[in-house]
């Protein structure tokens, strides 16, 4: 019997929930991302804003130029996080197996079913557009590969279904570049070939692209023929979850690094309690002019979602790799290692106990006003002196 597996995919998700809560940003170009005059990037655009050639992970600047009556959102990861919660909750009563691979995107198998695969996603998508308020692209194919395909050829609010046995047909004409796999340096050796579609690619010899890309040629070959047994595994996806920011000029000076640091660490611990988490690791990400990167990571005695701990963590990194004048270009801060819940030890302290209710009482009020209600006085970049009059 063959599978049945639903790929699901939320239609520009951040951009989606802004509309939702803001109808005026229906059909106009907007994005979400980070400022044009400070190294931004767009996390997401309108449907609207894609019509000017505006696309996720574009440099905001590049955006602008674009469309220069593109409206920039700053990101709201906390709000995002709640609602694919609901969404995956949703699913979640409706799949017996759900795999949820992204923040906007899950598998179901749905292989044991009572319900067909087409009709349980045409109720899927309208529940979650009539319940949670957001447009969802469904793809239905036997197996993995080729459901994420569909749902992508049929955004935006597509719903597309691969029968059994037509998968290698309906690949055929698409571009080399659908594949997972392979990117831009791949897609040019291929079209070197003279391979610009995945039938073209599936028929060409096995050996062959063995011989040329190694092991990576043998899964093409298979996934071009729409080959793909890998199960959707019951678990949830998140492995890490880190923020990270570009300095409009690069920085020398240690106390806006570690104002920076608090206040990535203050993002990302809410992000961890949002989405119930804790964290057994803490990563450092620095880069130096121009573009020389350095990450470090240590495991911390407890698993944490509180700020304190992971700036500290964070900041003892940075101490081993740089010195106070050296300029940074960009700085982030990352946790993984991740558990569901705060395993706290035995004993808990009072200042732990402390920090759990002020982080709480926090999130309940930026979650009422916004990301920028509440911020510690740490987190603010000191200015710098004027200089001194000569006497």
């Amino acid at each position: 019997m063959p599978r049945s597996i639903l790929h699901i995919d939320l239609d520009a998700f951040f951009c989606a929930v802004e509309e939702l809560l803001d109808p005026s940003l229906t059909d106009i170009p907007f994005a979400v991302g980070g400022s044009a005059d400070e190294r931004g990037v767009l996390a997401t655009a309108s449907y609207a804003a894609r019509r000017f050639g505006v696309h996720s992970a574009m440099p905001t600047r590049v955006a602008m130029r674009l469309c220069p009556a593109l409206k920039l959102l700053p990101a709201r990861h906390t709000l995002y996080a709640e609602y694919s919660q609901r969404v995956m909750s949703l699913l979640a009563d409706s799949a017996p197996v759900l795999e949820q691979i992204s923040i906007d995107e899950a598998f179901l198998d749905v292989t044991e079913h009572p319900q067909p695969a087409l009709e349980l996603a045409r109720r899927l998508q309208s529940r979650i557009q009539i319940e949670i308020g957001l447009p969802a692209s469904f793809g239905i194919a036997t197996n993995k590969l080729v459901a994420k395909i569909a749902t992508n050829q049929g955004k935006p609010r597509g719903l597309v279904n691969v029968p059994p046995s037509t998968e290698a047909a309906y690949l055929a004409p698409l571009p080399i570049a659908q594949l997972w796999g392979i990117g831009p340096k791949t897609e040019t050796k291929l079209k070197q070939l003279g391979l610009t579609t995945i039938g073209a690619l599936a028929a060409w010899p096995e050996a062959d692209l063995v011989r040329r890309f190694g092991e990576g040629g043998r899964q093409m070959a298979r996934h071009a023929r729409g080959l793909d047994d890998r199960p959707v595994q019951a678990e949830r996806l998140t492995k890490s979850i880190s923020q990270e920011t570009t300095f409009t000029r690069d920085v020398t000076h240690g106390p806006v690094l570690r104002a920076k640091l608090l206040e990535l660490s203050e993002t990302v611990a809410r992000q961890l309690r949002a989405e119930g988490y804790s964290a057994r690791t803490v990563k450092l990400k620095v880069r130096w002019p121009p573009f020389e990167t350095h990450t470090r990571q240590v495991t911390l005695a407890q698993p944490t979602h509180l700020a304190p701990a992971i700036f500290d963590a964070a900041w003892a990194l940075l101490q081993t790799v740089w010195q106070e004048g050296q300029a940074v270009r960009l700085i982030g801060v990352g946790a993984s290692g991740l558990e569901l819940g705060q395993q706290l030890a035995l004993f808990v302290e009072a200042p732990t106990e402390r920090a759990e209710k002020l982080a709480s009482a926090l999130d309940a009020v930026r979650e009422r006003h916004g990301e920028q209600a509440l911020q510690r006085a740490t987190t603010l970049a000191p200015r710098p002196k004027p200089p001194q009059r000569e006497a």
